[in-house]
């Protein structure tokens, strides 16, 4: 009778505490469940980071944080972008990686600097394959420029949208240069990307990869003679400072790619993942137009420096283009013959 009784005392406790497990983990379910409901708050607002190289003065570095300020404004305060401009986080040899991570959630690297995860965008890289900006906001803004950013979604990221810095220019603080004779035994920093590599190869140059936030140590040390880059880009980082020629060669075009990490991404809610691509269109838009007069400013600024400016007549220009023309050939499989011919056709339409 005692063991019947106590039997059934154990039976109705764990009863008990079976009602108590079940409700409590309702209770937790629906806690999350109303969570995921409320989603960010302005109290509660999503942080999330921008990392870049540049300097906060810069049409990048201006960009982000005028996409940051529109996506604040948009949503409300719910989402709140953090800035983080000069290789604060990161260089841009690790940025990637970071993004891939789920360290960061944006971040606006040169596109030679994604040709070691993407080959395809090492087409960007062919010296002289873009005339003149409308070229290059053609591809751009076009479907062969979405074709190009498709290939990241293979390393599991997400291009979303170009930005632009203006033509590359050489600077070097050994001599003037008008002929590809004039490179000869020079050290050119670069950012990466075979083609950038083999270019400076035919001119009879070596070519040394260095993160951007390290040039300005290496051109004052003389581990470097000169880099290529936009009039932006060496009017902020004072390169004229270590440097004394300056050649308007106009050869290639730097161009920023904005990414995400894809996954991440794709698993916003719907109303937020608008938010950002709305604010990120209209901000590209608006940061075209703000590189361009960024580098006119800039090129007046370095008029008034110690610089020696030297512009390439079209006859040295076409005598430079001439000396590159076998990397087409080289490197069409690596990018994609029938994307670069594509292109090629574009520009000559």
């Amino acid at each position: 009778m005692r063991k019947r009784v106590l039997n059934g005392l154990i039976v109705g406790l764990l009863v008990l505490v079976l009602a108590l497990v079940t409700t409590g983990c309702g209770q937790g379910s629906d806690e999350v469940e109303s969570n995921k409901a409320e989603g960010p708050t302005k109290e509660k607002p999503m942080i999330l980071k921008f990392s870049h190289v540049n300097t906060p003065d810069h049409p990048k570095g201006v960009a982000a944080q005028r996409f940051a300020d529109l996506v604040y404004e948009r949503s409300g305060g719910r989402i709140k972008i953090e800035v983080y401009p000069s290789s604060q986080l990161y260089d841009d040899l690790h940025s990637v990686e970071a993004l891939q991570a789920g360290n960061i959630h944006f971040i606006a690297p040169y596109s030679g600097k994604l040709t070691g995860y993407a080959p395809a965008f090492q087409l960007l890289q062919f010296p002289f394959l873009f005339p003149t900006p409308e070229d290059f906001y053609r591809f751009s803004d076009g479907e062969l420029g979405q074709r190009l950013l498709d290939k990241l979604e293979n390393i599991g990221l997400k291009g979303l949208a170009y930005w632009d810095n203006g033509f590359m220019q050489l600077i070097n603080s050994k001599r003037p240069i008008r002929t590809v004779e004039d490179f000869k035994g020079l050290k050119f920093r670069i950012p990466g990307g075979k083609i950038t590599e083999a270019q400076y190869k035919l001119f009879g140059a070596s070519a040394i990869t260095l993160p951007f936030s390290e040039v300005y140590a290496a051109l004052q040390q003389g581990t470097v003679d000169g880099l290529e880059n936009t009039f932006t880009n060496i009017e902020t980082m004072k390169f004229y400072e270590v440097t004394k020629y300056l050649t308007i060669s106009n050869h290639s075009y730097l161009g920023y790619i904005v990414i995400t990490n894809k996954d991440w991404w794709e698993g916003l809610p719907d109303d937020i993942r608008t938010i950002l691509a709305d604010a990120l269109q209209e901000v590209s838009q608006w940061q075209r137009e703000k590189a361009r007069e960024s580098e006119h400013a800039s090129l007046e600024k370095l008029k008034q420096t110690k610089l020696e400016i030297i512009e390439l007549s079209p006859e040295e220009r076409a005598k430079m283009r001439e000396a590159v023309l076998p990397l087409y050939e080289e490197f069409e499989d690596v990018v994609g013959k029938e994307l670069l011919e594509d292109v090629i056709k574009m520009v000559q339409q």
